[in-house]
């Protein structure tokens, strides 16, 4: 039997090849996020379009809490909390001039909500980890803002505006910290403040120059620590921030893993900030002052060093965008 050709045959070829890549960029992660730049704090849709926003200054931390109010800082020192319907500061703690430190040098580049102990009366319990540079302390504190608990940190070139970057709560009693002064990642025992582990910051991953080069962007170079985080596996994934990169070390502080400036197609790491473990497994990472034609965030496969997403609206937000969260992954680790 004769089957007659169809002339459409090539045509509906390529609409169907098409239509399968259309599908496939459909089904490709599209996240949901809150970031902040250019003097505006926003909520951007998965779609990539604008979902809310208000003017705000340059942050280094921001949370979501599970009730949608936004935690971020105001100015050097102060944490304040959003109810993003009204726009209006609902709460704020100014480690300035709170709990002793009237009259000194204190900046807050990082804080963390931490979870109640009980989900019987968990606004009772509510807690805040922050970070205090200059005092080279963490404290916790309540709604009140009583403190709870404070630790010392070890700082080898204090500075109020470099001793810490990102900090975390990793465990009932520890804390993970980014020194960016001392391009260095320590953890700590609450309380004692006792240093459990420690590691030095390469100053060269991969290419790049031999020795520190001031500025932000691709030409600086340095081990200025952003953020760092500890994985299921007890390894510790940690942003180098000038230093273009992020590697993956495990608690005999071997670099077991790695990506450089360069090592991404059509993609330059500038200074490497934030960073967010995805139930997937995959890792989000902040990349800030990379200039225009350059995301702001890369969402990359780690085994294969595939990059799987990215948020590039440098016109919108501009060149400095140190801090984001990602909405749409509950069980995120940041």
């Amino acid at each position: 039997m004769h089957i007659a050709s169809d002339p459409r045959r090539p045509i509906m070829v390529i609409l169907a090849t098409v239509s399968a890549f259309a599908i496939s960029m459909a089904a490709a992660a599209q996240h949901r996020l809150i970031t902040q730049g250019n003097d505006r704090l926003a909520i951007v849709d998965a779609g990539g379009d604008i979902e809310w926003e208000m003017p705000w200054r340059g942050i280094h931390d921001i949370h979501v809490l599970p009730d949608g109010h936004i935690m971020v800082q105001r100015g050097a020192s102060e944490v304040v909390e959003i109810d993003p319907e009204t726009r209006q500061v609902v709460w704020s703690y100014d480690s300035r001039l709170q709990n002793g430190n009237a009259g000194k040098a204190v900046e807050v580049h990082a804080f963390q909500p931490l979870p109640p102990k009980s989900a019987v009366n968990p606004t009772d319990d509510w807690r805040l980890m922050i970070a205090e540079s200059g005092t080279a302390r963490i404290i916790e504190v309540d709604r009140s803002g009583a403190m709870l608990a404070t630790t010392p940190m070890t700082v080898d070139k204090p500075h109020p505006h470099m001793d810490t970057r990102l900090v975390r709560k990793i465990a009932k009693d520890r804390y993970l910290v980014c020194h960016e002064g001392d391009g260095a990642v320590r953890e700590y025992v609450q309380g004692t403040g006792q240093v459990i582990w420690d590691y030095d910051v390469p100053m060269k991953v991969g290419e790049g120059p031999d020795e520190a080069r001031d500025g932000h962007g691709p030409e600086a170079f340095g081990n200025k620590c952003f953020g760092a985080i500890r994985l299921p596996d007890g390894d510790t994934l940690i942003a180098t921030g000038n230093g273009h990169s992020v590697i993956k070390v495990d608690p005999a502080k071997k670099i077991v893993w790695s990506v450089t400036r360069n090592e991404l197609p059509n993609i330059r790491l500038a200074w490497v900030t934030t960073l967010e473990l995805l139930p997937n497994g995959n890792y989000v990472i902040g990349n800030c002052h990379a200039g225009p034609g350059q995301p702001l965030l890369v969402e990359l496969e780690p085994k294969a060093k595939k990059v799987v997403w990215t948020f590039d609206q440098f016109d919108r937000f501009g060149n400095s965008v140190p801090n984001s969260q990602i909405l749409d992954t509950p069980g995120a680790i940041r």
